[in-house]
């Protein structure tokens, strides 16, 4: 069974602009002729890497609200320049919208197991996503989401 990580999206409003953050990200890569991938480095590696990388994604907390999630496709462990330990979560580029969670803030990542995240929007509920990010935030803080 796959096992999720939960992790704060420090510094991004809303899901749009971590969708415009990874756009650049890809499009500086593409344009260095380096590969065209997608991570978010972490200080702690995953113990539990097989369940992870077996379907399970990074679910982000934006605003104190779980918002989003993307699929979790390699975890690289790695030493930095200062000699610390790391590793790249390496994330399929797309976003794909969530029903929001609240959650308060914490330090690094957690594990989130499968019964514990929230599903996927879909059908009438996709349409949240047309909705402008400060209504939805408004909605979310009055319980209504």
């Amino acid at each position: 069974m796959a096992l999720n990580i939960l992790k704060l999206c420090v510094g991004c409003e809303s899901v749009e602009e971590l969708e415009d953050w990874i756009a650049v990200r890809l499009d500086e890569r593409r344009l260095a002729r380096q590969p065209v991938e997608h991570w978010h480095i972490t200080r702690m590696v995953p113990s539990r890497v097989d369940e992870v990388t077996s379907g399970g994604s990074l679910f982000w907390v934006i605003k104190g609200n779980v918002q989003c999630r993307q699929l979790i496709t390699e975890i690289r462990p790695f030493v930095d320049d200062e000699g610390i330990g790391r590793c790249k979560l390496v994330l399929d580029p797309k976003v794909v919208r969530t029903r929001w969670q609240p959650r308060r803030a914490f330090q690094g990542w957690r594990y989130l197991k499968p019964e514990d995240a929230p599903a996927d929007l879909q059908g009438l509920q996709s349409d949240l996503v047309a909705m402008p990010a400060k209504l939805r935030e408004e909605l979310a803080e009055l319980g209504l989401l």
